[in-house]
């Protein structure tokens, strides 16, 4: 398995890419920005993306999504929860931040437990709200991306519209917290960390 990592746009946000090394196809979660410096990285690691996964619909985590689909043909999946976000500025904070990010609907609509089959890679879905009603995070091999629910030595914030902190470290504790402390987790920004570190350090735990 190809798996990458890297900062995007002014906000940081991690953006993934998980390749298949036999087929070549590849998934990309959360095109933050600069959609130009995904596009060029798939294509030096020889890679076809065939979904755009988004972890949550705030503009940080989608304002290259049109740039990244538009150029690569590849299906956007969001959780049926943030469905939404995609064609409401509003929803999706870009009308408060001097932009108007409108995307057209999804090509599917997620929702806990579903399968997403990237080659020989099989992505299982977890949905966690509480950032975004929506919100979810994936389990890649015996990782987990974690969207902006859990960060090493954090939560995600959930004083937007939609957000509930309760409800967010109730998805942490049943969702995420069940799986063995060495279960390695990539937040939506910031570096990485691991179940066991999150459960024994995490202040917001």
């Amino acid at each position: 398995m190809i798996f990458e990592g890297f900062g995007v746009g002014p906000m940081d946000s991690n953006c993934y890419i998980i390749g298949c090394e036999k087929t070549r196809t590849a998934a990309v979660v959360d095109p933050g920005a600069e959609g130009g410096r995904i596009l060029r990285r798939l294509e030096s690691l020889g890679l076809t993306c065939k979904y755009i996964i988004i972890t949550h619909g705030h503009i940080d985590h989608i304002g290259a999504l049109k740039e990244v689909q538009q150029a690569t043909g590849a299906e956007v999946l969001i959780h049926k929860d943030d469905a939404g976000m995609l064609t409401s500025p509003a929803q999706n904070l870009s009308l408060f931040m001097g932009s108007m990010l409108k995307f057209k609907e999804a090509d599917r609509l997620l929702e806990d437990g579903d399968k997403i089959q990237v080659g020989d890679i099989t992505l299982e879905v977890i949905h966690t709200p509480g950032h975004t009603p929506g919100g979810i995070c994936l389990k890649v091999g015996q990782d987990l991306i974690t969207g902006d629910t859990l960060f090493a030595g954090s939560v995600g914030r959930s004083d937007f519209p939609g957000g509930n902190h309760n409800v967010m470290i109730n998805s942490i504790k049943t969702k995420l917290l069940v799986f063995p402390d060495s279960t390695r987790i990539y937040p939506g920004h910031g570096p990485s960390s691991t179940i066991g570190a999150e459960k024994r350090h995490n202040p917001f735990l």
